[in-house]
């Protein structure tokens, strides 16, 4: 009996060292899920990055679209005083059919910025800018300006 009791007492001792898991164990595992991230992490914030890029053309496409909508009914494009908020409210204009855009709000770019809107445009009747994540003219890969220009 004596022998019994001293056999289950050395097996708790060694289950009970083997109970977890050591440091090394988890410091490797961390090791490794910080790698993982590291290599995971820039392409998820580009493919972010991208997709805003993306939501900003859509949005200026609906401009377009709204914009052209406006001319059909007052003969002009809105002036640059006026912007994209004459799509949403009216002027007492002749001939005005709005809102032009639904929600009858101008929304800010994906980044919170508002759109610019200028008319006439450089090369078009009216131009609309998003500046991108800096909010600035110019700039790069994600900083660079979006802009209308398909006519």
């Amino acid at each position: 009996m004596k022998r019994l009791q001293m056999k289950t007492r050395t097996a708790r001792r060694r289950r009970s060292g083997e109970a977890g898991f050591t440091l090394v164990e988890i410091l490797v595992v961390i090791t490794i899920i910080g790698l993982i991230m590291a290599l995971v992490g820039p392409r998820v914030l580009n493919y972010l990055g991208e997709s805003k890029a993306k939501a900003a053309k859509i949005q200026i496409e609906s401009f377009s679209s709204a914009l052209d909508l406006y001319y059909l009914d007052l003969g002009r494009y809105p002036s640059t005083n006026e912007g994209l908020a004459a799509l949403t409210r009216s002027n007492n204009a002749q001939g005005w059919n709005g809102p032009y855009l639904r929600g009858g709000v101008v929304p800010n770019d994906p980044w919170g910025h508002g759109y610019i809107y200028r008319a006439p445009g450089e090369r078009a009747p009216y131009d609309i800018i998003s500046l991108g994540s800096d909010g600035q003219e110019g700039g790069s890969g994600t900083a660079a300006d979006i802009a209308s220009g398909t006519r």
